[in-house]
């Protein structure tokens, strides 16, 4: 029936003009009646709603090949930049954990000083579980976060690995949030609060020492995807699987996403 419709259209298409117009307004109108019912009656047909169901199966097929090719890429992309976990970054709970919670933050961000709080909870309740924390200070935050990420980093060279997480801890304790919570002028005499070589902070602070690796940590987030903060993703090690757990998320949601990880071995 199709095959005749098709055929049908095409000799009203290319039929001669001069053959048209000789037909009289009674024929142009039966032959527009018999087009229609011709259309009708396929539209009507198993085989046209068969058609059409086939199409949408086909059409639904292909955007959910489209969209698993995309996730592939996507998560390919983010092992590629986030993994592996290197001596460059700062590791709170065991080093050789299963699990590891890699966060993006902002010391700045409001967001991050709640989640600060449950992301050391998370990893005190789970000894397979580890913390990786980089830097994201976001521009309208600045200079106070990028000044303080790279203050941590100092704190950490003149104090140790400890001293990473014990002055960034005091950092979200004190700070207000949103760009200028903490004082700039505050930072060395956190160092000194602290117990830290206070003149080596300083230095080292003053000369931008660690300005690179934070806007590089920044720069490898913004590539793994992350817009805000806090940007998290937690990793099967041994898998090589990452679930993004994007925001602040309370500790339940982590705890579901870790029991998500564990059932899929």
């Amino acid at each position: 029936m199709f095959k005749h419709l098709l055929m049908l259209t095409a000799f009203l298409l290319f039929t001669p003009v001069t053959l048209a117009a000789e037909l009289s307004q009674e024929q142009k109108l039966m032959v527009e009646q018999l087009v229609e019912e011709k259309v009708n009656t396929f539209i009507q047909s198993d085989a046209f709603q068969q058609a059409i169901s086939e199409g949408i199966y086909r059409f639904i097929e292909t955007q959910n090949a489209q969209r698993a090719e995309q996730e592939a890429k996507t998560k390919a992309r983010q092992a590629e930049i986030i993994l592996p976990v290197t001596s460059q970054d700062h590791v709170y709970g065991d080093p050789d954990a299963r699990y590891t919670l890699i966060e993006y933050s902002d010391y700045e961000c409001p967001f991050c000083k709640k989640f600060h709080v449950t992301a050391e909870s998370f990893v005190d309740a789970h000894s397979d579980v580890n913390w990786v924390y980089r830097h994201f200070p976001l521009d309208f935050h600045n200079p106070g976060a990028q000044t303080e990420a790279e203050a941590a980093e100092c704190a950490a060279e003149v104090g140790g690995k400890q001293a990473f997480w014990d002055y960034s801890r005091l950092i979200f304790q004190r700070t207000r949030s949103n760009g200028k919570g903490f004082p700039i002028e505050n930072l060395t005499p956190l160092a000194e609060e602290l117990g830290y070589d206070v003149k080596a902070f300083a230095q080292c602070l003053e000369a931008g020492t660690f300005k690179n690796k934070v806007l590089q940590q920044f720069q490898q987030g913004q590539s793994a995807g992350v817009s805000g903060t806090p940007g998290n993703f937690l990793v099967d090690n041994q898998k090589g699987t990452i679930i993004p757990v994007t925001g602040a998320q309370p500790l339940e949601v982590l705890e579901q996403v870790l029991q998500q990880l564990k059932e899929e071995n």
